[in-house]
């Protein structure tokens, strides 16, 4: 079966058994009320019980971590800011670890605010760095804490801002009118080899990685230290942040819910977050390894 024909949640034909199981979060193999259902629970602990190895590869930053810090089971680590950092989550709340960092450099990151305010006037900045949050005083509350420090993203960039010590991990950029869609493609366009532009929000809401670092390219980094190949990789997503993950990985599953550009990239289609598609395709490879 093609992809285009394959029925939800049902693995590919004559794939290589999957070694690594990698998932986005939110949209994925979160529901909407950020729950992970009890059959999604047991679906990991099953896989891993299997020995196939699950990463949480979000956007996401290390502190909004907690969700999915009692499922981590064996290894424990998640790849979170679209790539920027691998966390070791066996700490709990408010202990995890940085493993990994791969930073946007400050030079990158202010060139890059600069083009997007001459390509898109009216764009708004939030700054995320390993342990800090900050953010421009018209920027809006759009997430779960209140920012550091209020300033221009120049100032909170600079040689001498706030947290200079820390790496920054990306750039949120937010446009109050334009379509998100045009606004990815315009920020692309525009911020060139100085970041890598992606969205993973249903509003106008960027985010800006290093040049080069992605979910895919991080997850692709991990999997070659542990010597597990791009074809034993079942991936999952919803956005477009997931797009290169899903493309490089030897299964993937755009979710339900997922933008049309996901399931373009996919090579399989699974049910909605909410109907718990990343459990149903588990519970479908699961079967197949012991038929």
């Amino acid at each position: 079966m093609t992809s285009a024909t394959r029925q939800p949640g049902t693995p590919a034909a004559a794939a290589l058994p999957p070694r690594l199981i990698a998932t986005d979060l939110d949209g994925t193999l979160l529901r909407d009320d950020k729950s992970v259902s009890p059959r999604t629970v047991a679906a990991l602990a099953a896989a891993e019980e299997a020995g196939i190895e699950v990463f949480f590869v979000t956007g996401r930053p290390a502190r909004w971590m907690d969700v999915v810090s009692d499922h981590v089971h064996g290894h424990g680590l998640a790849i979170c800011g679209n790539g920027a950092a691998v966390v070791d989550l066996h700490g709990g709340p408010g202990a995890h670890r940085f493993v990994k960092v791969r930073e946007l450099a400050r030079d990158n990151a202010l060139k890059a605010v600069q083009l997007m305010r001459e390509a898109a006037p009216g764009t708004v900045f939030a700054v995320e760095q390993t342990y800090g949050f900050h953010q421009e005083p018209d920027y809006p509350k759009l997430h779960m804490e209140i920012p550091d420090h209020l300033l221009p993203a120049e100032k909170l960039l600079a040689p001498d801002g706030p947290d200079a010590d820390q790496p920054v991990l990306k750039i949120l950029a937010y446009h109050p009118s334009l379509d998100p869609d045009a606004f990815l493609t315009l920020a692309r366009l525009a911020v060139g080899e100085h970041a890598n532009v992606t969205r993973s929000s249903p509003s106008a809401l960027l985010e800006l990685s290093g040049p080069g670092v992605s979910k895919a390219s991080t997850l692709a980094l991990c999997c070659a230290e542990r010597g597990i190949s791009h074809e034993e990789v079942v991936a999952f997503g919803d956005m477009p942040n997931d797009v290169e993950m899903l493309t490089w990985a030897g299964q993937s599953y755009a979710m339900g819910n997922a933008h049309p550009d996901v399931i373009a990239a996919a090579s399989g289609r699974t049910v909605a977050n909410n109907d718990d598609g990343v459990a149903v395709v588990i519970e479908h490879l699961l079967a197949d390894r012991v038929r």
